[in-house]
């Protein structure tokens, strides 16, 4: 693609998206960071917060929590127990931040690998695995955690959310709608129109793009010829570029979207600047397509380590505590994996329950023929 950097400061990959099209680089200059990789404090003027050593510790547990279940969930579909897992590694500093900017009252609009975010709204990671182990459709009742089901059809979500965001404001209430999706999302024509819907009605909502740097095999320079928190402007609203990496700097920015979405001042889009250092999901192999010099690059990133760092040279955590959570991490895994072994595999035909609220004559008539269909195939005598 093109030479040189891009309006916002990212310089392009050349030689589009094979192998060896080079490293990704970090974040620009305009990204918002309060914790730099090092985890030293960053001092910003728009986006300052003191969190107290407790709630640091407690956003140090939930990535690490939330890494554990993901490092889970790749074994257990590797294992065959799982049809397929979406990994976040990585990604971690942009779910856990972002969640925790949320009040309780708020609605989560999730893409399909926000395992970290579903941990932080309280959804038993067992539902999350479930889902792909296709046991059920989803598990969890999106009014008991403020978190809607995970979405599959890439950036249809963002609609949903506008207009889940359109009703609340109508109904006047002192709710915040955020939704999730990727920088491969943002080509969606559903996105744009979500943008334009969100801007012209002023909707309560928070558009947090995790820009993991591939949408698949396609890198974001395919996506976007500028940064893409720059888009938002084009529609009449702000946008905002944040490290995605900086669990404190994701926090402070989505608490401001946040707030200015509750306070009528209609939606902001923030663009996470983060990595994804697995594959897409466990059906790809993500050396086809990158360097692992670049993963080697972000590996230096990782936002765990980064507030382990911070947590450390402050003397606000010891070895104690983080031995600690990583029992907690091992204890989740290990009901995680004893639970999903045991599940028993629903009935087959009860994939045609819940198509529609009310029964439909198409669909009894499909379950009828496979239920005969299905008939032909059994043994008698054991055999």
């Amino acid at each position: 693609m093109g030479t040189g950097k891009t309006a916002g400061g990212l310089a392009d990959r050349k030689g589009g998206a094979g192998k060896g099209a080079g490293a990704a680089q970090p974040p620009a200059a305009d990204a918002v960071q309060l914790l730099n990789p090092d985890g030293r404090r960053v001092p910003h003027p728009d986006y300052d917060i003191e969190p107290t050593p407790e709630e640091l510790r407690g956003l140090y547990r939930d990535m690490v929590l939330a890494r554990r279940t993901d490092a889970e969930g790749v074994t257990l579909q590797r294992q065959g127990e799982l049809g397929l897992w979406p990994s976040l590694l990585g990604q971690e500093a942009a779910q856990v931040g972002s969640a925790r900017a949320l009040h309780a009252g708020d609605h989560v609009f999730p893409s399909y690998r926000d395992h970290g975010v579903a941990l932080c709204r309280d959804v038993d990671p067992l539902k999350l695995l479930a889902m792909f182990r296709g046991v059920n459709n989803g598990g969890w009742d999106p009014a008991d955690h403020g978190f809607h089901l995970y979405t599959l059809v890439i950036g249809s979500q963002t609609l949903h959310a506008t207009g889940y965001a359109m009703g609340v404001a109508k109904d006047g209430a002192d709710t915040a709608v955020i939704v999730y999706f990727g920088d491969g999302a943002t080509s969606q024509g559903d996105v744009s129109e979500a943008f334009n819907f969100a801007a012209v009605h002023g909707a309560p909502v928070v558009f947090f793009c995790q820009n993991n740097q591939w949408a698949i095999s396609e890198p974001t320079e395919k996506q976007s010829r500028v940064p893409i928190h720059q888009r938002a402007a084009g529609f009449g609203f702000p946008g905002v570029r944040v490290d995605g990496n900086d669990v404190l700097a994701t926090l402070a920015v989505t608490r401001a979207a946040l707030e200015r979405a509750r306070s009528g001042g209609g939606p902001t889009l923030v663009e996470a600047y983060t990595y994804r250092m697995g594959a897409h999901t466990t059906s790809d192999d993500p050396t086809k397509y990158r360097d692992s010099a670049e993963v080697e690059e972000w590996a230096g990133r990782d936002p765990i380590a980064r507030l382990k760092s911070h947590l450390l040279d402050n003397g606000w955590a010891d070895e104690a505590f983080l031995t600690g959570v990583d029992r907690e991490g091992d204890a989740l895994a290990q009901r995680l994996r004893e639970q999903v072994r045991s599940m028993p595999a629903p009935a087959t035909e009860a994939i045609f329950e819940h198509v529609y609220a009310d029964p439909h004559a198409l669909v009894d008539e499909e379950r009828t023929e496979f239920t005969r269909y299905e008939a032909s195939f059994a043994h008698t005598g054991g055999k």
